[in-house]
């Protein structure tokens, strides 16, 4: 069974924000970011169970290669929910405040 994907809002804002810096700095680093993170994301969905258990019984944390960010998401049922993706140098533990439904 395949399983339904919801990015949320605060997750989507996180991505914005983070390709917007990246693209001030060097033309097209943005974009490069944006595609590691899709990269990352089709492989949770692929195999959600095979990234780490950070928190409780639910709670997981995926990687993005090359960037210094972590994609933080739940499985619920039949789907997965993408509700942060945040860089890891600064303050890693804020992913805790945000909502996981």
């Amino acid at each position: 069974m395949a399983l339904t994907l919801t990015i949320t809002a605060k997750a989507q804002k996180d991505v914005l924000k983070a390709y917007k810096w990246y693209e001030d700095k060097v033309t097209g680093l943005g974009l490069e970011f944006i595609q590691k993170v899709d990269a990352q994301i089709k492989h949770i969905v692929r195999e959600p169970r095979h990234y780490q258990l950070i928190y409780g019984k639910s709670v997981r944390r995926a990687l993005v290669s090359r960037f210094p960010f972590a994609i933080y998401f739940v499985e619920r049922d039949s789907s997965l929910i993408v509700f942060a993706i945040l860089h890891q140098r600064v303050n890693p533990g804020r992913w805790k405040t945000r909502k996981r439904t």
